[in-house]
């Protein structure tokens, strides 16, 4: 190795050992990690995982002058980290006389003198236990050869097991293996010096490892099979597509042999039926089991694109269970309070609810922008964290997610870093604008966010039960990602349910949810029809046709009386919309912890629920006219200036003008929204002796013409404003 000098080959040791003969170097990949005098400035795919060979060269000539603390021998490219402390080592010799080294942010390693060291208490018993992954005894001794988890309080390991199992479980799957906690645990152990790989789990990564379980039976079972093509004949979305049994999956049968019309029809083979018949719980089957309907996701005026991963769903049941929902369901996602901030052209007919009188509804409205005010002034101040070293992401508006979870994925990203976007899919990428670019990304990943399947619901949604996104963390990366862009300047959500904010805010054990928090219609269907059973046999008759899903829920409770119906609908609702999802929340409550928001909406829970749970106040005159400050000069009729911009936005608001509200926010600042951080600056309004309008995006600053009379200066305003976002369009 150039770095260390050693030969060894032992990569649980020291990392892979490469030779790369084109550039005639041969290193560890540890030795290059942790070097102290080089950084990744390349892309993964150049050099040597991102790490230039001229770096490298520069760090072999800087650690040639050094001399190990250790083994006395030159080529020391390692330094400990502490202030004032100037050793240098070798990575074996520093491994040998027990550095840390951290696998993390800024790759930091720690002299023997220096190094962080996991706390014991007094009262804590000694003596031995076994290690729970060699099961070998290990001392329970503050010692660098033995490590104690940080969330079970007699779990000890080996540190050499726990690199071992880290190793091969690689960033996914490596978590205590007594309690199963994944995030406080990884947190300690990479502050230990426990290299967690970012990749798949070993086992997850042998070809063909589970060829087997991906063998789906495909043959027609029946006395008389009718196809002409035989009984191995298999056409999707026909009356030849093979349904298999319910229960076995080991025979099946074509939709046309067995009379079935759709797909969604359950189907019993021979054996299962009479298995089922005998121990006395077969009843008249209903379409689709509701046990394998956890990710459907039913909608009332727009219907979303299912997820791949979603069961197919019928969509008869799915407007008579919405009709009867209490909450007023609203086009394009709206939260059940929005139906006044709404463009009158994208507003649903409908009239307000009786119990809400006109005076009511303008209290909540001034209410929420009260709150929206607060939360302004407390994400100010978190925003004082972000610092001016800026983070370049390149995204390309066309695969938003991909793009931004590689950026936010990036080694060198921080939430603290100033972040600015190049669009990689914009022509003239030059004469970008930074804040608007950022505007506009913000604005496309929540409206990802809002229509993706980690959240299901027509308008106020929860989280949904994803298992691959939860293999790859990604509602972790959503939760930091609405993190950063509330702090960052983006949107409001506002697509939040009630429920999935108290878990969030007062922990999911403190919280009850709704009938109308349920997504999926069958399991909405089912508790509205145990709620509404007005006799014992009803109700048990309605248990026993969904005994299968009651029993994988764990609700399946004996029945004795009416009352019972309650209790059971209630630990249906708490399974379904909480205890499902718990491995997603708590993901998701770790993401939002980036810069301290989930910390601001637990002490702030009132003003938060007004940007997470309520759509934005629609754009309005008044809105405009309180955003914006006029400043004037000494020369200029500011009376007369302000008289024709008030007569403008009204203009504006009544609709009697080509501009919107938007297209002027979007002229003057780039963003088409009022973040809910708000502008920094504030934006500004000055009338001028110029010719036509400028926007001055830099200052946020609306440079208007002094004119003799409103028309000139309305035509001057469309004219400037339209042809300028239409260049920017094209």
């Amino acid at each position: 190795c150039v770095l260390c000098g050693r030969t060894d080959d032992c990569p649980e040791k020291y990392g892979e050992k490469r030779t790369y003969v084109e550039y005639n170097l041969t290193l560890h990949y540890y030795c290059l990690l942790v070097s102290s005098g080089i950084w990744q400035r390349g892309e993964e795919d150049e050099g040597v995982d991102g790490f230039l060979i001229t770096d490298i060269r520069k760090e072999v000539n800087r650690a040639a002058k050094l001399k190990c603390n250790i083994c006395k021998k030159k080529g020391a490219s390692i330094g400990c980290v502490a202030p004032k402390c100037k050793r240098s080592y070798h990575f074996p010799c520093g491994i040998q006389r027990e550095c840390i080294f951290q696998f993390m942010e800024d790759f930091r390693s720690y002299c023997w003198e220096h190094k962080p060291v996991q706390k014991f208490m007094d009262k804590e018993p000694r003596g031995a236990s076994q290690c729970t992954i060699c099961l070998d005894l290990v001392e329970h001794l503050p010692m660098y050869t033995v490590l104690k988890s940080p969330c079970c309080k007699n779990a000890w390991f080996h540190r050499e097991c726990l690199q071992y199992q880290a190793l091969s479980a690689g960033i996914f799957f490596f978590r205590c293996t007594v309690c199963n906690n994944k995030d406080k645990f990884q947190t300690e152990m990479l502050r230990m010096g426990i290299h967690i790989p970012e990749r798949d789990a070993s086992w997850e990564l042998e070809e063909n490892a589970y060829q087997d379980l991906l063998h789906c039976y495909q043959h027609c079972d029946v006395k008389r099979c009718l196809c002409k093509k035989g009984r191995d004949y298999n056409e999707p979305d026909s009356k030849w597509e093979i349904k298999r049994c319910q229960y076995c999956g080991s025979r099946g049968t074509h939709l046309a042999c067995s009379s079935m019309k759709s797909w969604e029809q359950n189907w019993e083979c021979v054996e299962c039926r009479s298995i089922i018949a005998k121990s006395g719980k077969y009843s008249k089957r209903k379409k689709r089991p509701l046990a394998t309907s956890e990710n459907t996701n039913g909608t009332t005026c727009l219907q979303e694109e299912p997820s791949p991963k979603s069961p197919r769903q019928s969509s008869g049941s799915q407007r008579s269970f919405l009709l009867q929902s209490p909450k007023i369901m609203c086009q394009n996602n709206l939260s059940p309070c929005s139906h006044l901030e709404l463009p009158a052209s994208n507003r649903v007919t409908m009239s307000l609810s009786p119990v809400m009188s006109n005076s009511n509804w303008s209290l909540m409205q001034k209410c929420l922008r009260e709150q929206r005010r607060e939360v302004c002034n407390i994400l100010k101040e978190l925003k004082v964290q972000v610092n001016t070293k800026t983070t370049r992401l390149n995204i390309n508006a066309e695969n938003i997610w991909s793009s931004a979870l590689k950026g936010f994925r990036q080694r060198n990203f921080s939430p603290t870093n100033t972040i600015e976007i190049d669009f990689t899919n914009c022509k003239n990428r030059s004469k970008t604008n930074t804040a608007a670019s950022k505007h506009h990304f913000f604005q496309l990943l929540m409206l990802h966010l809002q229509n993706s399947s980690l959240f299901e619901g027509s308008s106020a949604k929860n989280l949904s039960l994803d298992f691959q996104a939860v293999k790859e963390n990604l509602y972790f990366e959503a939760g930091k990602m609405i993190a950063v862009s509330l702090v960052h300047g983006g949107p409001s959500p506002g697509f939040f349910s009630k429920t999935l904010f108290d878990c969030l805010v007062y922990g999911p054990e403190n919280v009850k949810p709704a009938l109308e928090d349920v997504a999926d219609v069958d399991v909405a269907q089912t508790l509205k029809t145990i709620k509404h059973a007005n006799s014992l046999p009803s109700l048990q008759s309605t248990v026993q046709d969904c005994y299968e899903f009651l029993a994988a829920s764990g609700c399946l409770r004996p029945v004795t009386a009416l009352c019972d119906k309650n209790m059971l609908v209630n630990d249906i609702l708490i399974h379904h919309v909480i205890k499902r999802i718990i491995l997603p929340l708590e993901s998701f409550r770790q993401g939002l912890k980036t810069l301290g928001v989930l910390e601001q909406m637990q002490m702030h829970p009132d003003a938060f629920s007004s940007i997470l749970c309520h759509k934005s106040e629609r754009l309005s005159a008044e809105t405009i006219c309180d955003l914006f400050t006029i400043h004037s000069s000494s020369d200029v009729n500011k009376v007369k200036g302000a008289d024709f911009w008030m007569g403008y936005l009204q203009d504006v608001d009544s609709g009697e003008s080509v501009v919107t509200f938007e297209d002027i926010l979007l002229f003057v600042t780039g963003s088409c929204y009022i973040p809910s951080i708000g502008f920094d600056p504030e934006p500004t309004i000055k009338f001028l002796h110029i010719r036509y309008p400028i926007g001055n995006r830099l200052l946020n600053c609306l440079e208007l013409p002094i004119t003799k009379t409103y028309q000139q200066f309305k035509n001057k305003m469309e004219l400037t404003i339209r042809n300028t976002l239409r260049v920017e369009r094209e």
